[in-house]
């Protein structure tokens, strides 16, 4: 009888407490999986003390005594960085798969090409962090930058996507979901956004004030991270160091009333690396850091990047500016975006838990990745001259080369950059295309007139200039002035090595420019007297194997520019004139640019007809429809793009906006149906004394191009919201 009652009582304990699972498997009720999140949350906050807690506010999180293990911050803006010039991770560099930069990878104009980057780089983290071998990392990733690039001038140019707002919200959507994954409850990595806001100017960028109006925030400059973190899924972003209209952007009230009350948001926002101390000592908007504290908690800041956080909380808690549960509401978030990565469930319900553990061949070495690189790589080259058909290159006709220039031989890596498993140059590139029947000669510069003696003595010319990403130089310094990085802003936008490009050219005509570099130049003699010129970033492992399929026609290039490229800098307002409406992108730019917008050429031709636009069947898209035929005699790929221009709004509107695009492959003589949606909400201006986008009445007029300048195609219609 009484083993019967034991029996009962045991029954009746273990329903009591939600079931045999919950008993015999979870001591805490934050590790049951099938709790909701916020039950789990407030079960680990109520275990917590007032110091673990402050710790909690740190962007390493962990708390040994309940198996809660740090799942830190890791740099990937092209690649994981466990390397590179800035030793990221350690001091002891691995190698990771390394992509163009991440204006390269803009220049693709493919969301798919941007999802598998995020993928790749996805697996490469969790690879890292859960391998036994390497162990390390993180798996919060600090990408992508949705920063725009305003003006050609700012440093961290090669960071971001380019200057419009709907193209690089687009482009980043596809990188966070494929560094997210596709599974519906777990995340492969979690990607953190940066840096909010308005945020492209480099001197001064710890103190200056990025100044404009409510449309242009909500228009331009926030753009790319609300769609980043509605459309996308992101759950975390870092704010930046400078601050927005008198300010700091640390402390701004848009970020709890715009991006987590109107967004959604509910992860985490973190500081940037030491801006708690700038608050005070550089944009002196507090007297000390209690202050300090209580205002980033307020704002809804829940991560700090900096170390002397924790005295500032203390002060602030002591004082009594700040209460145990607000901190206690603060950091709710990374517990969010914790269990989203499945780091407190059991393993064998995370599918990408096994990653790292049960595949132990390093996937930076796997064919698979070295083609995707090199895919990538092709699709970002970007064509930008091309008389008489100069290129391809046929190399049963070249007897020889000359390879000048100070980055033909290497491939150089940016701040941000892990280390590659391997680099192929463009000199390695050039050499194994052609052979042992076609000699290649090289001079970096021309020293003892070695540059023009090989060009003299050669059938063509290949020379490969541009910038050093990190200026070969100390922190917040140049070599030279067209030169920028992190810390510091570019003085000009002048290429340096026209010069030596003007001497080689003299003695041979028969040269092809490859401009490897970060950001635009204003290589106006280059463009007037050189018969090609190619453009593509720094960083890629397989720089110079996509490089050499582009020159000899085993690859044609489609890639398109993502910022204006002025002609001079006195086509453009002052650096920290915040209001592009001044003369800014190609939205809004005075005179004519050395090459637009969306810019980039073909080896082949591309004819658009029939235009057709339906937008009949649904009141929140407008299909649009046109027939793209390849018209030369190679396969080559279109990008259509989709610009938009208002003729009876309301209010003040760009000259034409970019609303859509798609790059379709097309054999030669081959016609496709391109069809591009347009989604009515992206017609909307905010408006705001009603604080809210508002579609109006009003007439557009469709246009279909090649590049922000070459409209192919157009049509007006009415638009009835």
């Amino acid at each position: 009888m009484m083993r019967i009652r034991i029996f009962l009582l045991n029954t009746f304990m273990l329903l009591f407490l939600g079931g045999t699972t919950l008993v015999a498997q979870y001591q805490y009720q934050f590790q049951n999986p099938s709790l909701p999140a916020e039950d789990r949350i407030n079960n680990i906050i109520s275990l917590l003390t007032l110091d673990e807690k402050v710790a909690c506010l740190g962007s390493n999180i962990s708390i040994p005594r309940f198996g809660i293990n740090d799942f830190r911050h890791v740099e990937g803006l092209h690649g994981l960085a466990q390397g590179g010039p800035s030793n990221w991770g350690s001091h002891n560099p691995m190698t990771t798969t390394i992509f163009p930069q991440a204006i390269g990878l803009a220049e693709t104009w493919d969301t798919a090409m941007m999802h598998l980057v995020g993928t790749i780089e996805g697996y490469d983290v969790r690879y890292v962090f859960q391998s036994k071998k390497y162990h390390r990392g993180g798996l919060v990733m600090r990408a992508p930058n949705a920063d725009l690039g305003r003006d050609p001038r700012w440093g961290r140019t090669e960071e971001c996507y380019g200057e419009d707002p709907f193209f690089n919200g687009t482009m980043a959507v596809s990188f966070i979901k494929g560094l997210q994954g596709d599974n519906q409850k777990y995340w492969l990595t979690a990607s953190l956004l940066k840096h909010f806001l308005a945020n492209s100017n480099e001197d001064g960028r710890d103190s200056t004030s990025s100044n404009f109006d409510d449309r242009l925030f909500r228009e331009y400059y926030s753009v790319p991270f609300r769609m980043g973190i509605i459309e996308g899924g992101a759950d975390a972003f870092m704010a930046s160091y400078n601050a927005y209209n008198k300010i700091p952007c640390t402390v701004h009230p848009v970020l709890r009333n715009v991006t987590m009350k109107e967004w959604g948001l509910n992860g985490i926002i973190c500081t940037d690396g030491g801006a708690f101390g700038l608050l005070i000592n550089k944009h002196k908007y507090y007297p000390d850091f209690y202050k300090a504290a209580d205002g980033c908690i307020k704002s809804g800041i829940n991560q700090f990047l900096d170390r002397t956080f924790k005295e500032g909380i203390y002060g602030a808690l002591a004082n009594k500016y700040l209460s145990e549960p607000e901190i206690d509401s603060a950091i709710r978030g990374s517990f969010r975006v914790m269990i989203k990565l499945g780091m407190l469930d059991p393993k064998e319900l995370v599918p990408y838990a096994s990653i790292g553990i049960k595949d132990t061949l390093d996937p930076w070495n796997t064919e698979k990745n070295k083609e995707a690189v090199k895919l990538v790589t092709q699709k970002s080259i970007v064509l930008l001259k091309n008389s008489n058909q100069f290129l391809p290159l046929d190399k049963n006709k070249i007897k020889s080369i000359a390879v000048i220039g100070p980055y033909a031989d290497s491939v150089l890596l940016d701040w941000y950059s892990g280390t590659p498993p391997y680099r192929i140059s463009p000199l390695d590139g050039i050499k194994n295309k052609v052979g042992q029947n076609t000699k290649v000669y090289f001079a970096r510069n021309n020293k003892n007139d070695s540059a023009i003696n090989i060009a003299r003595s050669s059938d063509i010319v290949i020379m490969c200039v541009g910038n050093h990403p990190t200026c070969n130089a100390v922190w917040a310094k140049s070599e030279f002035p067209s030169e920028g990085k992190e810390a510091i802003d570019r003085k000009t936008i002048i290429l340096e090595q026209e010069e030596l490009i003007k001497q080689v050219n003299k003695v041979n005509p028969n040269v092809v420019v490859v401009l490897i570099s970060s950001f635009p130049y204003a290589i106006n003699w280059t463009q007037e007297n050189v018969p090609a010129i190619i453009h593509l970033t720094h960083a890629s492992q397989e720089t110079g194997n996509a490089l050499a399929d582009v020159l000899f026609g085993d690859y044609n290039p489609a890639g398109r520019l993502v910022q204006t490229w002025p002609a001079s800098l006195d086509q453009l307002p002052e650096m920290m004139d915040y209001n592009i409406r001044n003369g800014r992108t190609y939205m809004y730019f005075k005179g004519k640019p050395l090459y637009p917008f969306g810019y980039g050429l073909s080896y082949t031709t591309f004819k658009y007809s029939n235009l057709r636009v339906n937008s009949q069947n649904k009141k929140d898209e407008i299909l649009i429809n046109v027939d793209i035929t390849n018209t030369g005699k190679r396969l080559g790929d279109e990008v259509v793009q989709l610009y938009v221009k208002h003729l009876n709004s309301k209010v003040d509107r760009p000259n034409k906006e970019l609303k859509g695009f798609g790059r379709v492959s097309l054999n030669a003589g081959e016609t496709k149906s391109v069809e591009i949606s347009l989604k009515t909400k992206n017609l909307a201006y905010w408006d705001n004394p009603k604080q809210r986008f508002v579609v109006e009445k009003d007439k557009i007029k469709i246009i279909l191009g090649s590049s922000s300048e070459d409209d192919k195609l157009e049509k007006i219609i009415n638009i009835e919201p």
